[in-house]
């Protein structure tokens, strides 16, 4: 008798016992193939009900990530939180990651470059104290998430992504989701871009080994440049032209793609 199984009482004990007297080998095989069948069975079936499960309530999944990753970790500029509800994050990554999008962690967008976790993001547009009439650099456009939560914020945002492909594709979801006010340059941002600097805040998405000095130059007075810097440890510094020159704070530890280009020439 097999423990645990519960016997019928019009059938024989032995029918259930594989190796008994009363299970011939032809019902073995039956109840062994039966037995494999059902988990492929169930896999199949829940495949398919996967691919029937309905898209997720993007707005509702946004409200959770704001309260519980973001103003539980202390953000409190309304109008940050205010632009973190509304871009729809879940274009700005890979089809097979939107489930993802809102959760606490960052998220693979091809060519080993990623898209930072929500805090992160949010933190560091805080950082810059970001204002309506702004003109903002970006150095690592990635995805066009980041840039798209600045350009609900100010005028203008500029940004410069080093990957050819990951620049037009940032540009098209961009200008298909109506961030106009953002302009896109495939390119090394490690010079920033003189002709239109200064800049009213300047956010960088790669972390180099040391600040770059052109990017310090291009800071209006009362401006900041935010920034991870290091190589296998890094942290997120905040630098701020004053009247009486740059004033830099560490903020945490963090961890960026490193900027490539120029800045690792820099390093040798």
């Amino acid at each position: 008798m097999i423990e645990g199984i519960k016997y019928p009482a019009h059938g024989s004990r032995r029918e259930y016992a594989m190796n008994g007297p009363g299970f011939p080998m032809r019902k073995r095989i039956r109840f062994i193939l039966a037995v494999f069948a059902i988990p492929a069975t169930a896999l199949l079936t829940c495949g398919v009900a996967q691919e029937r499960f309905p898209e997720p309530d993007w707005k509702v999944e946004r409200e959770h990530m704001v309260k519980d990753q973001i103003e539980a970790r202390g953000i409190v500029n309304a109008r940050v939180l205010d632009a973190m509800r509304t871009v729809p994050r879940h274009l700005f990554v890979p089809e097979s990651y939107r489930r993802q999008a809102y959760e606490d962690h960052p998220l693979p967008i091809g060519l080993d470059q990623t898209i930072s976790q929500p805090y992160i993001v949010a933190i560091m547009t805080s950082l810059l104290d970001p204002e309506p009439g702004d003109k903002m650099l970006e150095i690592g456009t990635g995805s066009g998430y980041q840039s798209a939560v600045l350009s609900l914020l100010v005028d203008h945002v500029h940004t410069i992504e080093i990957i050819p492909d990951l620049a037009d594709q940032a540009q098209e979801v961009l200008q298909k989701n109506g961030y106009d006010n953002t302009t896109v340059i495939a390119g090394d941002g490690y010079h920033g871009i003189p002709s239109e600097a200064p800049f009213d805040g300047i956010i960088v998405t790669a972390a180099p080994k040391e600040v770059p000095q052109p990017l310090i130059d291009q800071l209006k007075v009362g401006a900041r440049l935010v920034i991870p810097v290091g190589t296998w440890y890094q942290e997120l510094r905040v630098l701020e032209r004053t009247p009486k020159g740059i004033e830099s704070r560490t903020v945490f530890p963090v961890r960026f793609v490193p900027m490539t280009g120029e800045a690792q020439k820099k390093k040798k």
